[in-house]
């Protein structure tokens, strides 16, 4: 299997070029376009209540769709739902990736696990997701953000993120959330709660938020005149 990512950061898409009999994992609607030589399947991978778990706690569509070359040279298409960027993470055997819930978009390896994990009460009243997602390999997942994506090597002084920007981070980063600037902070500062970071690894973060987008339009969004 030989992928590109295209037109990144601003409107990120896949593409994937595979081999008769490889396989390619991906999100529900997550398709663009494809060639004729590959033959698309649709199931709850996991089971019932696997792809169950992951709808309810990890925000991820309860089913999949499965990609498979008939013949050599088959190109695929994927995108994720918001407008960003797109990034790839090759796992090794037992090696875990977490990613925020609406990240996750295919995945090649028919080893690969996506669990999901409790992020901490705190993150509940985020508004980002209860659960986050487990990726452990070894294989190959996509991920997308919206906007674009952005790397950070946590060293020893630790690092502090925006819970609506947070994307992926590795495995080996320890995190606690909480209140930006205390309480008065946590309502009148507009960044809400918080994640610090702390150990040795590195976290993915993204350039906007939903939240924020919402916020701005907020104002701008027709209001009908109750009628007397």
């Amino acid at each position: 299997m030989k992928y590109d990512i295209l037109d990144s950061p601003d409107f990120a898409m896949l593409q994937v070029v595979l081999d008769a009999g490889e396989v390619v994992v991906a999100e529900s609607g997550a398709m663009v376009a494809k060639d004729s030589g590959i033959e698309i399947s649709t199931s709850m991978r996991g089971g019932l209540l696997g792809a169950a778990k992951r709808k309810l706690l990890g925000g991820e569509s309860l089913f999949q769709n499965t990609f498979t070359s008939q013949r050599a040279g088959q190109r695929l298409y994927l995108s994720a739902a918001a407008e960003g960027d797109l990034k790839a993470r090759q796992l090794a055997a037992g090696e875990s990736f977490f990613l925020q819930s609406g990240a996750y978009v295919a995945h090649s390896g028919a080893e690969l696990v996506i669990d999901t994990k409790f992020g901490g009460l705190k993150s509940f009243f985020s508004g980002v997701g209860f659960f986050m997602l487990r990726i452990q390999g070894p294989g190959t997942v996509f991920y997308g953000s919206y906007g674009a994506l952005h790397e950070v090597e946590v060293g020893p002084e630790g690092y502090t993120v925006d819970t609506a920007h947070i994307v992926a981070f590795t495995e080996h980063l320890a995190y606690s959330v909480r209140a930006f600037g205390g309480f008065k902070g946590l309502f009148f500062s507009g960044e809400g709660l918080v994640c610090d970071f702390s150990g040795s690894g590195k976290v993915w973060v993204q350039t906007r938020s939903a939240a924020g987008l919402a916020a701005f339009l907020h104002p701008f969004r027709p209001v009908k005149a109750k009628r007397s």
